[in-house]
């Protein structure tokens, strides 16, 4: 499993950017991928690497689609491969 961090964020559209948030979660709904957002990025699960740059292109675009002239994705990779990992056996991994 790929466990991704990704954070998109268009520049000189303004202080706030839920917009766009918004058109990033809608578009991963979409392509039925395990996503979770919190107040700084959101993080995705896929099976593989192509599947991870495909939903990675088509939320990019759709903030484009949206007016953004400007977009700095960042993309934060953990792409285990000794074990299989989820966002939630990660999170378990923690408690005391």
């Amino acid at each position: 499993m790929i466990i991704t961090q990704l954070s998109i964020a268009p520049i000189g559209e303004g202080t706030s950017v839920s917009t766009y948030v918004n058109i990033v979660i809608e578009t991963l709904k979409k392509e039925h991928v395990t996503f979770q957002t919190n107040p700084m990025a959101t993080v995705i699960e896929t099976n593989d690497l192509p599947t991870l740059f495909q939903v990675i292109e088509k939320a990019h675009k759709a903030v484009a689609d949206a007016g953004a002239q400007r977009i700095i994705t960042e993309i934060k990779i953990d792409d285990r491969r000794d074990k299989e990992v989820t966002m939630k056996s990660k999170l378990q991994s923690l408690k005391h």
